[in-house]
C-alpha cells in the first residue's frame, strides 16, 4: 500500500505507550498548529512518560485507517469511537 501522506515517511509522530505496545486502538488524532506534529492516541489519560516518539510511516504501517486523515490540516482532530468507526474531524 502507497504512503499516503504528505509529509514524510520518516516524520517524528507522537504516540500514546498503549498504542505502540497493542493494548489500544488509535482512537484520536492532533495535526498541531503550532509545530504540525501529529500525535495518535487512545482514549485514555497519559502522562509525559508515555509519549513514545516514532516515524509517520509506522504509525500508517500499525493501523492503515489513519492514511483517511492525510489531508486533516494543522490545528485540527480527528476522532472515532472505535477503531472500525470513521473518522469525524474537527477543528481545535
Amino acid at each position: 500500500m502507497e504512503f499516503p501522506f504528505y509529509d514524510l515517511p520518516n516524520t517524528a509522530a507522537i504516540v500514546c505507550s498503549h498504542v505502540l505496545n497493542g493494548e489500544k486502538p488509535i482512537l484520536y488524532v492532533f495535526h498541531d498548529e503550532d509545530d504540525g506534529m501529529w500525535q495518535f492516541l487512545c482514549d485514555g489519560t497519559h502522562t509525559m512518560e508515555e509519549a513514545k516518539i516514532v516515524s509517520l510511516k509506522f504509525v500508517y504501517d500499525l493501523d492503515h485507517s489513519v492514511g483517511a486523515l492525510r489531508d486533516m490540516p494543522c490545528g485540527c482532530y480527528a476522532k472515532r469511537a472505535a477503531q472500525t468507526d470513521e473518522w469525524t474531524v474537527k477543528k481545535r
